[in-house]
């Protein structure tokens, strides 16, 4: 059963209001039902909320220093903390060309996928979505997100 959001708080980037919301429904049973009730609180949200929201996430390859230590470690993990002078040079164009067009940060749960050249891949079609389409591309990438980051957590 979990009932306490201290552990949980830091599921989403920069943004406990999610998780906080969320536990005033519980206990869960699991972490199947924690997450949908975290879901459910984003889809809830306003929409100023949910852009917040997607806002608090960083850019990817970007060398940002502010990273949490969830985001570092799958951008580690990504291979996104030791690009190359020619990748860095790409994602600073993609992550410049989509936050031009969408004013947000372009996000996907890396861990999904199978390396730099498939994110450089989604980066360069999702370019290609309008606003409305995008947003809801954006928060449900950060459903996945949450998933794993749930699953690394043991109560």
């Amino acid at each position: 059963m979990i009932a306490e959001s201290g552990p949980y708080l830091g599921l989403f980037e920069h943004s406990p209001w999610v998780v906080e919301r969320a536990f005033t429904t519980s206990p869960f049973p699991d972490k199947a039902s924690l997450h949908a009730a975290l879901v459910a609180v984003v889809a809830d949200a306003s929409e100023a909320e949910q852009l917040a929201l997607i806002r608090a996430h960083p850019e990817l390859g970007a060398g940002q220093a502010d990273l949490t230590a969830a985001s570092q470690a799958e951008q580690q993990g990504a291979g996104l903390r030791a690009l190359s002078a020619e990748e860095f040079a790409r994602f600073t164009a993609l992550n410049a060309a989509y936050r031009g067009k969408f004013g947000f940060p372009f996000i996907i749960c890396v861990r999904l996928q199978p390396g730099k050249a498939a994110i450089l891949e989604a980066f360069a079609k999702r370019l290609e979505h309008d606003p409305v389409t995008e947003k809801e591309t954006a928060l449900r990438e950060i459903g996945h997100i949450t998933w794993l980051r749930l699953q690394d957590i043991t109560p």
